[in-house]
């Protein structure tokens, strides 16, 4: 599903790579978390695999397609949702979904089948008609997830997803990860929530300082009875 081999990424007129010498392979059929302070390097990572931030050196591959080599392809692949909801605010929820679908080249019944298959899913059923700018901050979140699903991706990844949300929506978006995970497809999201991480993934990668320090397999890191939490914290202490 996703392959990245020997990323780094060093931002102009910075002398440290905010990504160095990263490897990680996320497979069919699995959630996958990234957990890391702030500064870590895991919004870098999750920018260069989605095609927003050119790489300095290595590979990344999603579905088999090069993400520099061929992105258009790459990107066909992928669902994002950003940790700014970086939406048109003047438009309706529902003319934003469209207007996502249209890019992707979603049918126009397919659009609307699936617009309120995932509004229903996401309680926005009511919502889809109002200006975005008229949202809250959680209703922003889910009509970006909407929007990102909307083509039926095989790789969905979210940036800090449930950031700010009422547990209602937090059930519903972890909710659907589950679900998309059975269908066969992937998640990958970065998260500070360290126990979500540790109830929803299968595994979990540890970034520090730009570099990745360790992927724990999560049924097998629990059998050791271990705290997730020390643990990660003892890791990224120095």
């Amino acid at each position: 599903m996703l392959k990245i081999t020997n990323l780094s990424k060093k931002y102009k007129n910075n002398d440290k790579y905010s990504v160095k010498n990263l490897n990680l392979t996320i497979n069919e059929g699995e959630i996958f978390g990234f957990l890391g302070k702030n500064g870590a390097g895991k919004s870098t990572t999750i920018k260069s695999l989605t095609g927003i931030i050119p790489f300095n050196e290595g590979q990344i591959t999603i579905c088999g397609f090069d993400i520099q080599k061929d992105p258009i392809h790459a990107k066909m692949n992928i669902g994002y949702v950003p940790d700014d909801h970086a939406v048109y605010d003047n438009l309706t929820g529902a003319e934003y979904v469209t207007f996502m679908g249209n890019i992707y080249g979603v049918s126009k019944v397919e659009i609307e089948k699936r617009m309120q298959k995932f509004a229903k899913l996401f309680s926005m059923t009511n919502s889809l008609d109002k200006q975005i700018k008229s949202y809250s901050h959680g209703m922003k979140q889910k009509i970006c997830i909407i929007a990102a699903l909307i083509h039926n991706p095989r790789f969905w990844v979210l940036d800090e997803p449930l950031m700010g949300l009422d547990p209602q929506s937090i059930a519903e978006i972890k909710d659907y990860m589950v679900e998309h995970k059975r269908l066969g497809n992937s998640v990958f999201f970065s998260s500070h929530n360290i126990d979500l991480v540790e109830k929803l993934c299968d595994r979990v990668g540890i970034m520090h300082k730009g570099q990745l320090l360790e992927v724990i397999d999560l049924k097998e890191f629990a059998k050791t009875g271990k705290s997730l939490e020390e643990y990660f914290l003892n890791l990224t202490k120095n």
